[in-house]
C-alpha cells in the first residue's frame, strides 16, 4: 500500500526529469535538475527504497510481435471472501497475455487489459483461465481499436 512521503524541490524536479524520459543518464539528470551525478545516484535509490520510484519497464509495442489485438474483460466475483480474491489476484497476474489488472469497487470486481492474437484467442483467454474458476460468476469483453498513451501522469506540483 502507497504512503505519502516528503520530497523536496529537487526530488520533484528528478521525478520530472525522468517522467521526460526515464532512460536519461545520471549526467543528463544531473545537468537537467542541477546538482551532480553522484547526488542523483543517492536520490534515486532513496526514491526506490521509499517506493516512489517503483520500477523501470519495457514498453513493447504487442502488434510488433503479432498481438494486436487489445480486450478489456470486466469480472464479477460469486462471493467476496478473503481466499478467493487472494486466489483469483495472485493466479489472474500469471495469466498470458495481462498487461494490467485493476482491482475495483462497483458492479464489477476486476477489469484486465489483455493482449492477444485474435477473437479466438481472446475467447480462449475467457474460458480457458476465467470461467474455470467457481469464484468467477460473471465475465464481459470490449475490443478495444486502438491504445494511445497518456502524458505519463504527474501531480502539477511536482
Amino acid at each position: 500500500m502507497s504512503q505519502n512521503v516528503s520530497l523536496d524541490v529537487t526530488d520533484h524536479r528528478l521525478l520530472r526529469a525522468l517522467n521526460a524520459d526515464a532512460r536519461a543518464s545520471g549526467a543528463a539528470l544531473a545537468a537537467e535538475v542541477g546538482i551532480s551525478e553522484s547526488t542523483v545516484s543517492l536520490r534515486l535509490k532513496r526514491l526506490k527504497s521509499l517506493g516512489v520510484i517503483r520500477g523501470f519497464r519495457l514498453d513493447v509495442d504487442p502488434g510488433a510481435l503479432g498481438v494486436s489485438l487489445h480486450a478489456l474483460v470486466s469480472i464479477r466475483l460469486a462471493k467476496h471472501d478473503r481466499a478467493d480474491i487472494d486466489a483469483f489476484t495472485a493466479a489472474a497476474l500469471k495469466f498470458p497475455g495481462v498487461v494490467r489488472m485493476y482491482h475495483m469497487a462497483g458492479a464489477d470486481d476486476y477489469l484486465l487489459h489483455i493482449v492477444a492474437a485474435d477473437t479466438e484467442a481472446v475467447q480462449s483467454f475467457v474460458l480457458d483461465y476465467l470461467t474455470r474458476y467457481p469464484a468467477v460468476a460473471h465475465t464481459r469483453t470490449n475490443l478495444i481499436y486502438r491504445v494511445e498513451e497518456g502524458s505519463a501522469w504527474m501531480p502539477e506540483d511536482i
